[in-house]
């Protein structure tokens, strides 16, 4: 046997001999009771209380006042004003645009020449009215003094029984006792021909002046021209559209409610000049989330059929000014409010049941929370108030005053099971 085969297993000898000691001088383990595994969660506090709740919807901003304007006269158009366009903003009785005046000022002279010839012809009708009243007394005058004439003739003057045949001399008695004088020869019937044909010149004169009036066009309130369509030397018509201007004092938004949530605002259907219901619009800009003030407006006293909601209206005074953050987070200044954006409403209600409120998270399925009571696990059924995005109000018999509730998960949890909270885990 060489050499190098003997160290070989020399050097394996000495190692067993090692481990085998190794082996025999080892330490007996400690004897430990098995621990139970009980469950880490996560929890935060809640708190039980009456007040106000606030209820939430969605919508869309929409005009409070919005109208077409159009042209009611024909015409071309010679001057549109430079702001009327598209997301333009006009004052209030701007001059929109002007259609060409030409043919309307013309009708006015033309009204008004008539009604000066209509002047000469009630002058005439009256100086002939005065002449006709004059001969007609000269014509009475005559006749009377015939009749005195005929009453004093002796009978035994005999150039006096020369009369006329018996049939003129009833013909002209009557004549002279009891006919009228004719109405036309009294000139009074085309005396008021006259005047009647003045008050017709008049009136084609005021509608002369009316449709010279409406060839300037111009703003009903102050706004924002949302859409137009004029432009100079267009010829229009009478009804024809030439944009639509909404006005920019106010805006409003329509919420859907379901009747648990308008339950909870109170005086809700008396919120029509009569009750000031606060509220507030939110938009999420960017970045950041801005707000204005706003109050119900008007509540839609019919159920929507498809959705079973309730329509409020809130109105947004001044919704042009900049809105401000929800969380001042050295935001800059604001934009307006958008219209046609969607936006987030909260109205201000309450609720005379007590409620907490807590995280989203912490809702689970079924309408249920966990809550740690002495170490353990409470299964406690709640009925939902109000929920958004980030929180839900809820109550019931079985909240308490307040405590701890869970918000991570479990995955079997059992009413009474036995949990520890992270603070306690960490220190175990």
């Amino acid at each position: 046997m060489s050499r190098q085969a003997k160290w070989s297993i020399i050097l394996l000898l000495g190692a067993a001999a090692i481990a085998a000691a190794l082996v025999l001088l080892r330490p007996e383990p400690e004897e430990q009771e098995p621990q139970a595994n009980v469950p880490l969660v996560q929890t935060t506090r809640y708190e039980v209380s009456t007040g106000p709740i606030a209820v939430n919807g969605t919508g869309t901003v929409e005009p409070l006042e919005e109208v077409t304007l159009g042209a009611e006269v024909a015409g071309r158009l010679v001057y549109v004003n430079p702001a009327f366009q598209e997301g333009g903003r006009v004052g209030n009785r701007a001059v929109l645009f002007r259609i060409d005046p030409s043919d309307y000022n013309n009708r006015v002279r033309s009204a008004q020449a008539d009604i000066a010839a209509q002047d000469v012809a009630v002058l005439q009708a009256q100086q002939e009215l005065e002449i006709a009243e004059a001969e007609l007394d000269r014509f009475s005058q005559r006749q009377s003094s015939r009749e005195a004439l005929s009453q004093a003739i002796d009978d035994n003057d005999y150039a006096a029984r020369i009369l006329p045949p018996e049939g003129l001399r009833t013909t002209g008695a009557r004549d002279g006792d009891d006919a009228e004088p004719n109405i036309l020869a009294t000139r009074e019937p085309q005396l008021r021909s006259a005047r009647a044909a003045r008050e017709r010149a008049e009136a084609q004169l005021a509608d002369a002046r009316l449709a010279l009036s409406r060839t300037v066009v111009r703003a009903p309130f102050a706004g924002i021209v949302r859409s137009e369509s004029a432009a100079v030397g267009t010829l229009v018509q009478p009804g024809q559209s030439l944009g639509t201007l909404v006005a920019g004092s106010s805006y409003e938004v329509r919420v859907s409610l379901t009747e648990d949530e308008a339950a909870l605002i109170p005086g809700l259907f008396a919120a029509n000049g009569t009750v000031n219901v606060p509220a507030r619009v939110l938009l999420d800009y960017g970045d950041t989330t801005y707000f204005w003030p706003a109050t119900v407006d008007r509540v839609d006293p019919i159920l929507d059929p498809e959705t079973r909601t309730i329509d409020v209206f809130l109105r947004v005074p001044n919704p042009r000014s900049a809105g401000t953050p929800v969380a001042d987070e050295g935001a800059g200044e604001g934009p307006p409010l958008l219209l046609g954006s969607f936006v987030r409403a909260e109205i201000i209600g309450g609720s005379q049941r007590a409620f907490a409120r807590i995280p989203l998270e912490a809702l689970r399925p079924d309408n249920e929370i966990w809550v740690v009571r002495n170490g353990t696990l409470a299964i406690v059924p709640v009925e939902v108030i109000q929920r958004t995005d980030e929180f839900a109000y809820v109550a019931g018999e079985r909240l308490g005053q307040g405590g701890a509730i869970v918000t991570s998960p479990l995955r079997t949890p059992v009413d009474g099971m036995d949990i520890r909270t992270q603070g306690e885990g960490a220190e175990q």
